[in-house]
């Protein structure tokens, strides 16, 4: 099967999750993809519960299928001279190193490019190279720093990170668009280049409307538990058994969910007619949903309401999502085998291509490597 990036050279010198992520996007696309790992192995590695039947952690094969792994100590001088030759033979190199640290090793940007002028080099960091350079980029310090726990959790209580590292997904998944951007202008120039990402601009950049009303708007968005800022209903929502999301955008919607309950004159009362007059009016909105909702439990609601073309469904736990996705013919997971015969099951890659696909050659890599 032609892959999309086959024949291109990835070598990985990064760890966690954020660059991980990056390198194991493009190892999907097609990319040859070397993880280079220290003695100890990936941080990750140890990052359990839970652990697979071998008492790998779970946490690490996430983000590192399509790679293969080979341990250098970068304190060793042979091992140093080694990278730099993986280097030298490299398309792309992807770090997430302190500041600083490649550079006393001699396998920064502009050491390599000397010898390879072609490199596509990605550095991310948590704050950048230059006043932040110090500060340690953890996923939780950067929700906290960069406003998303602010924004996260019930308006009475204490602000929530995010169930999963979205910080770092965030940077991973711009490190991946970077870095074929910049193969598509080396294609053109025959020149490599630098690519840069740091967690907080990603994190920044992902906050999106919440960003702009403060940079536009001037407002600085609170927690507002699971209510929008901007539209409404766009929340969760009392039922007989349990709450039922209902995710209104648009008058229309509105109008077939008030029909959907019985309750059409709800959609011509002009506190509820428009999306602003909904907004101004949230509490009495929603007083009026919840005494008709509380007749029946959310799943007879959701199916009756997404008949109606209202988007509306219960809160699934992530086995009912992956269920949900296999209902769906989504096809959610794949089965990857090992060398020792067995087989590992992950979250399969969600971008479609007609003639170039993702593929799934090699599971997450057993450390030490052959073992």
């Amino acid at each position: 099967m032609p892959s999309a990036l086959g024949g291109l050279k990835v070598l990985d010198f990064s760890r966690v999750l954020a660059g991980p992520l990056a390198t194991m996007v493009l190892g999907d696309l097609g990319a040859a993809v070397t993880k280079v790992e220290s003695p100890a192995g990936d941080d990750t590695r140890q990052w359990g519960p839970p652990y697979d039947e071998a008492g790998d952690a779970t946490y690490f094969q996430a983000v590192n299928r399509n790679k293969e792994t080979v341990v250098l100590d970068l304190t060793d001088a042979r091992d140093v001279a080694r990278a730099k030759q993986m280097a030298r033979e490299a398309d792309v190199v992807v770090e997430n190193f302190r500041p600083g640290v490649t550079k006393r090793f001699g396998l920064d940007y502009e050491s390599l490019r000397d010898t390879n002028p072609s490199l596509i080099y990605c550095s991310i960091t948590g704050f950048g190279s230059g006043k932040g350079a110090a500060l340690p980029g953890y996923d939780l310090l950067v929700q906290a720093l960069g406003g998303l726990m602010s924004i996260t959790g019930p308006p009475d209580g204490e602000p929530q990170k995010v169930g999963v590292a979205l910080v770092d997904v965030l940077a991973g998944l711009f490190s991946t668009i970077g870095i074929l951007a910049a193969l598509e202008y080396r294609h053109e120039t025959g020149e490599g280049q630098l690519v840069e990402v740091d967690l907080l601009s990603s994190l920044l950049a992902g906050l999106v409307n919440q960003a702009s009303a403060y940079t536009v708007g001037g407002m600085v968005p609170e927690r507002m538990g699971n209510a929008h800022p901007s539209i409404t209903p766009y929340e969760p929502l009392r039922c007989a058994d349990r709450e039922l999301v209902v995710a209104v955008g648009n008058d229309r919607q509105f109008g077939a969910l008030c029909d959907v309950l019985g309750s059409p004159e709800l959609a011509r009362d002009t506190r509820f007619a428009s999306n602003a007059a909904r907004i101004a009016n949230r509490a009495a909105m929603r007083t009026a949903l919840e005494e008709r909702l509380v007749t029946r439990p959310a799943g007879d609601w959701a199916e009756s309401l997404t008949a109606a073309r209202v988007p509306a469904g219960v809160v699934n736990d992530i086995g009912a999502a992956f269920e949900l996705a296999r209902s769906l013919g989504l096809e959610p997971v794949v089965s990857i085998a090992r060398e020792d015969g067995t087989t590992i099951e992950l979250a399969r890659n969600p971008i479609g291509m007609s003639t170039t696909p993702p593929s799934y050659r090699v599971a997450p890599p057993r450390f030490p490597p052959g073992s």
